[in-house]
């Protein structure tokens, strides 16, 4: 007998968009999970299987539940469609193509490479961003049949979003077993984690040899992953491109949000918007009318997924210690420019409006002259601000009190993007780095140059080398040097792959000064 869930076989009109061959694939050999066999398909020399479950659908009385064991199957279950994603608001990533959405959507999918000798391969999991609002695991641009190529396993997992993922409210931490609420979304993380590592060996995986990346919100997930003592011993090395949850909760007037307490009393004014007077009734609401009038959501300092602010947890040497791999791009700001007006004149105002008052130090860091200089200035202070500062501290942080290596990038490439297209002018801006991440060059008609291909398959070739031994370099690959406190370099990602020094340190610096008056 072969089960197929109904919502996956809706999701299976995306796979077929690039793997239009699926019916005409073999089947992979079953494997055993602990919840039953799955069958996957070979497709172009690699094994894949799509839609797995990894937790019990989060329906119901599961709705705002710690993530719940699978209930096991008989028979054999194909996994040969991906399963809808969780419901959100937004694109998962400029140009994704659209897919079905469910509320029943913990499903991870997994690339391995055809051959299996008897060393087990290293492990990649990937968390995808989306600012904690939207993603996706199965978008094209995350596939991982090229990486899989290269010896390695990729995993993709998905996580709920928005209110689904992270309401806290006080009536959910008083029937939690750990009386707290919110981190749903990142206790979905650590299950799939979880998952990888009491299954992936059945297809040929080292669950002594795991590494999470991902990017944006995925990459600040990464953060706190190596904050969070649940996570402990789940993964062996992590990789970060463009996002981290270092700055002080104190520094925002919504900073309280950012604890229990305050997340606590932040979701009942949202829940109390609905009308809903328990969560009995919360859960009897549907999914889509829940995100779409609750709204925005974050991680929270619960003191169970998360102990504490995760500088102080790196601060005082009590995170996951791991080989570390972080970076930034060179042009992050660009993409949240798109509608912002700014001139010499203006520009003291509209940073204040975006940002609140910044010190007379920082802003003459980036003081522009002409009008066009005003706008790269607020893009580069976007940059910084959101993801630069981050990046350099978390490398900082894990040098100074970490025991393992940290290998820091600079990615400063731009994209042929097509002439017209509505990213046109973002130039090595945030996400730019992940289509050479995943070598998926040819999913997309660009005019791609053999520079793009040579960028492309040297980011591939760090990254899987990384996971397989904790370091990056390898043969026929410009030589990566660790990141070191004292003589702070990175890795340009360009037009040339080189060492440089450390960038943006001048702003980042004061930055620090800032922060640290918040620590």
């Amino acid at each position: 007998m072969k089960l197929r869930v109904t919502a996956a076989v809706a999701a299976a009109l995306i796979s077929s968009v690039a793997f239009s061959t699926n019916c005409q694939a073999s089947s992979t050999p079953p494997v055993r999970t602990l919840s039953g066999l799955v069958e996957g398909v070979n497709e172009q020399g690699v094994r894949v299987y799509k839609g797995i479950p990894f937790a019990a659908p989060p329906v119901g009385d599961f709705r705002w539940r710690d993530p719940q064991p699978v209930a096991p199957w008989t028979g054999l279950r194909e996994a040969r469609s991906f399963a809808p994603i969780c419901p959100q608001t937004g694109d998962s990533l400029p140009g994704a193509p659209s897919e079905p959405k469910s509320e029943d959507c913990l499903y991870l999918n997994l690339w391995a490479p055809a051959a299996r000798p008897k060393a087990k391969f290293p492990v990649m999991v990937w968390i995808y961003g989306g600012g904690w609002t939207n993603g996706s695991a199965s978008i094209p641009n995350y596939w991982g049949n090229r990486l899989a190529r290269r010896g390695v396993i990729l995993v993709t997992i998905a996580y709920r979003l928005g209110s689904l993922g992270f309401l806290a409210l006080p009536e959910l931490s008083a029937e939690s077993p750990h009386h707290t609420s919110g981190n749903y979304g990142l206790l979905d993380q650590i299950a799939a984690l979880k998952w990888v590592h009491a299954n992936i060996g059945g297809f040929g995986g080292d669950a002594r040899r795991v590494t999470i990346f991902g990017q944006s919100a995925g990459s600040m997930s990464m953060s706190i992953l190596m904050c969070s003592p649940l996570a402990k011993g789940l993964f062996q090395r992590a990789i970060g491109e463009s996002g981290g949850t270092f700055e002080p909760a104190k520094i925002s007037s919504a900073g309280a949000g950012f604890y229990l307490s305050g997340a606590e009393r932040d979701g009942a004014k949202a829940a109390a918007s609905l009308g809903a007077k328990s969560v009995a009734e919360l859960r009897a609401l549907p999914a889509e009318k829940v995100n779409d009038a609750i709204g925005g959501s974050h991680w929270i300092i619960d003191g169970y997924v998360l102990p504490a602010e995760p500088y102080r947890i790196f601060q005082m040497g009590l995170q996951n210690d791991v080989p570390l791999l972080v970076g930034t791009n060179a042009d992050e700001g660009l993409p949240f420019m798109d509608g912002v007006k700014t001139s010499v004149a203006t520009f003291d105002n509209d940073v204040a409006k975006a940002f609140g008052p910044l010190p007379p130090a920082l802003m003459a860091a980036y003081r522009p002259k002409t009008d066009a200089e005003a706008f790269a200035a607020f893009a580069h202070l976007q940059r910084d601000l959101r993801f630069g500062w981050d990046m350099r501290t978390w490398a900082r942080l894990q040098s100074r009190s970490g025991h393992q290596p940290v290998f820091a990038y600079y990615f400063t490439h731009v994209p042929p993007y097509p002439a017209g297209s509505p990213y046109a002018h973002w130039g090595a801006g945030h996400w730019a780095e992940m289509r050479y991440v995943f070598d998926q060059l040819n999913l997309e008609r660009w005019s791609w140059t053999p520079q793009d291909r040579r960028l492309a398959e040297a980011m591939a070739d760090y990254w899987t080398n990384f996971a397989k031994s904790g370091n990056p370099n390898g043969a026929n690959l410009p030589t990566w040097l660790p990141y070191d406190i004292q003589h702070e370099r990175a890795l340009e990602l360009g037009d040339e792959i080189r060492m440089i020094d450390y960038p943006n340190l001048v702003p980042i610096g004061i930055l620090d000064g800032l922060f640290a008056n918040y620590m």
